[in-house]
């Protein structure tokens, strides 16, 4: 009994149970019109799955996270490498770093909708910006962790600077850019529900947004836990791969 109990908690089981107790003893206590319980709530992303909506909204949202989240990846990466290793380039960018990470994605979607427009464009470049601090952020972290007597012994062996960055830094880094994209892929899925909410007219916010307006409660209750679940499995997914692609750099998912 001890085993099933251990695994039933290592694997979350218990933790979702008592949600989902919660839940319904919440749910009883109030109309299923402001708060519907988890079988009225299947039942309502029944209806909206049965005709496709569900699964269209699912593809429109998960293509914008996954375009916007890559090409976040593309610029940050490179970025808190370079702001790592060379201190001018870490004196001139890191006040400027620092300022625009602590202004939240959302507060750049009227700006972004007046430069890109209501399309793809201005959805894409909210994720890019809620994806790129993050993960500048842990880079930058993972470079200055590295142990100096490392580079030594690389300069010792008679490794020029080119050498030791490509060899020692990016591999050493590896495990906090890591952690920078899962960080990434959160704020990304964050921003995007705020961004459909706004300006769009399919995917997972557009339909929490626009249920209010048939008080569909159940369908506001599906695209929160569709969120949810993709960002739950995208980051396992994620982390499946950085213990068995990366795991040779020190990526550990304990």
């Amino acid at each position: 009994m001890k085993k099933i109990a251990d695994f039933l908690l290592s694997k979350g089981f218990i933790a979702w149970g008592l949600l989902l107790i919660v839940w319904q003893t919440a749910s009883a206590l109030n109309h299923t019109d402001f708060l519907p319980g988890p079988f009225e709530t299947l039942a309502g992303g029944k209806e909206i799955a049965l005709n496709g909506v569900l699964f269209q909204y699912i593809c429109a949202s998960y293509m914008r996270i996954f375009t916007g989240w890559s090409l976040g990846i593309l610029g940050a990466v490179p970025t808190g490498l370079l702001i790592g290793q060379f201190r001018t380039v870490r004196r001139v960018l890191e006040p400027i770093i620092n300022f625009f990470r602590f202004v939240p994605a959302i507060g750049f979607l009227t700006l972004f909708l007046m430069w890109f427009g209501v399309g793809e464009k201005s959805k894409i470049a909210l994720i890019i910006y809620a994806t790129t601090f993050p993960i500048i952020i842990n880079t930058i972290a993972g470079v200055a962790g590295i142990n100096p007597v490392t580079v030594q012994v690389a300069q010792s062996q008679g490794a020029n600077a080119a050498q030791i960055f490509f060899t020692v830094t990016v591999p050493a880094s590896v495990p906090f850019i890591f952690t920078g994209l899962r960080l990434g892929l959160s704020g990304a899925i964050i921003s995007i529900a705020a961004a459909e909410m706004l300006a769009a007219q399919k995917g997972l916010g557009y339909l929490i947004y626009t249920s209010r307006l048939y008080f569909r409660t159940d369908w506001i209750f599906i695209g929160i836990l569709t969120l949810g679940l993709t960002g739950y499995f995208s980051d396992r997914f994620l982390r499946f791969f950085g213990r068995t692609a990366l795991k040779r750099y020190g990526v550990k998912d304990k």
